[in-house]
């Protein structure tokens, strides 16, 4: 489309992705506010992202050099652009060629991902890059909740991941992607990549990785293997202890994030008693998804997709565990 509000977007790009021929569409808002947009030009197809007027310049340039840096490593699209007075970043939009089917053993395509955030980590912090505490950031997403209906059990689940003392950890911090979800990880046909890098920053390792083991619902053997591939190290059993935490800490921060948006696109809550036995696995709701069912887009979708989170947290819980 090409109304009024494209030709200030078109300014956004580079002059020679500019024309009568160029098209600009709406693909999301992110959560910090910002606009994110397909570019269709000169036959070739781009992303588009303006930061929201209210960020400070400084963490958005610090958010460009770890994206440029990751493009540089072959762990995310190339930058084609950046236009730092109007805070927009230009990447190429690249085709997804299914990690899933080219990958169809999960092992295999932890490995996959276990090395691709092998290089991720070794990419130097940037100055000014912030260092992210995920129980901080769950306790004011928490908060954040405080007058909306929620069954009980989600509060007896955000509760324990908040009182939960983190088992001490071992590895020096690095540049974690700190949102490595299914809806940012593509295959190019060669290489993993990771989008969305907004909330990088420094961290443990493992919390990437507990991601990636929370969100692809990775068995401990699997995770096993994940780890293994990005210390390029075998891995003793049991788990790492740290590792098991931040899978539940991730779980429930995610779920309970997830939740926080349904609510800011309307959800109304829990409209009775909601047992976490009747709420649906990841599985459920993957199998909803892909079937059209369940839309994360929509405040029932996310609402479902929120409390499988919270239930997947639950569930690798020690004290739930059997």
């Amino acid at each position: 489309y090409r109304p009024a509000m494209s030709t200030e977007l078109e300014a956004c790009l580079p002059i020679e992705l500019r024309g009568p021929g160029t098209t600009i569409a709406r693909i999301a808002a992110g959560l910090s506010g910002a606009g994110v947009y397909r570019v269709e030009a000169a036959g070739r197809a781009y992303v588009l992202k303006v930061a929201a007027p209210q960020e400070p310049l400084e963490g958005w340039r610090v958010r460009i050099d770890i994206q440029r840096a990751a493009a540089d490593a072959c762990v995310a699209p190339r930058v084609v652009h950046v236009d730092e007075t109007r805070h927009a970043v230009v990447t190429e939009l690249v085709a997804d060629r299914s990690l899933v089917a080219r990958f169809v053993d999960p092992a295999t395509r932890a490995a996959a991902i276990g090395a691709a955030l092998r290089r991720v980590h070794a990419l130097p912090i940037p100055d000014g890059a912030v260092a992210r505490d995920p129980r901080a950031f769950l306790a004011t997403i928490w908060a954040g909740l405080a007058g909306f209906p929620l069954p009980a059990w989600v509060g007896d689940v955000v509760r324990c991941a908040l009182d939960e003392s983190p088992p001490p950890s071992d590895r020096a911090a690095v540049l974690s992607h700190n949102d490595v979800n299914p809806s940012n990880l593509v295959y190019d046909g060669d290489r993993v990549l990771f989008l969305d890098w907004d909330t990088a920053g420094a961290n443990d390792p493992l919390y990437d990785l507990a991601a990636v083991a929370v969100f692809l619902r990775l068995d401990d053997a699997t995770s096993a293997t994940l780890i293994a591939a990005h210390d390029q190290a075998p891995v003793a059993a049991p788990l790492p202890a740290r590792f098991d935490y931040l899978r539940r800490l991730v779980a429930a921060l995610c779920g309970t994030l997830f939740l926080h948006v349904a609510r800011a696109s309307g959800h109304a809550g829990a409209s009775g008693p909601e047992t976490i036995d009747l709420v649906p696995t990841l599985a459920d709701v993957y199998g909803g998804m892909r079937g059209g069912a369940i839309d994360p887009r929509t405040p029932d979708g996310q609402w479902q997709f929120g409390q499988a989170l919270l239930k997947a947290s639950a569930l690798v819980h020690p004290r739930d565990a059997s």
